[in-house]
């Protein structure tokens, strides 16, 4: 079993997410695959877990064009100003 933290793995999943920001969507099993890649034997649910951190905190928001997915949050161009 892997001995790495919740916490670690979200922020091991949101520079995944944020690396491949508007190149590619990643899904759940996807950041799941990267993170057993990474840490080996890593349990399904501290993975669940580490995306619902993700979500809950606004860190990054679930998209649904083509199946969902695990996105960055978009921002508004008036947001910019």
């Amino acid at each position: 079993m892997a001995d790495v933290t919740i916490e670690q793995l979200a922020d091991d999943m949101f520079e995944l997410v944020s690396s491949s920001a508007g190149q590619k969507k990643l899904k759940a099993g996807d950041l799941t695959k990267a993170m057993k890649e990474k840490y080996g034997d890593v349990p399904r649910a501290d993975t669940k877990a580490a995306i619902k951190s993700l979500i809950d905190s606004g860190r990054c928001v679930y998209g649904y064009f083509g199946g969902s997915s695990i996105e960055m949050p978009r921002v508004e161009g008036s947001a910019n100003e």
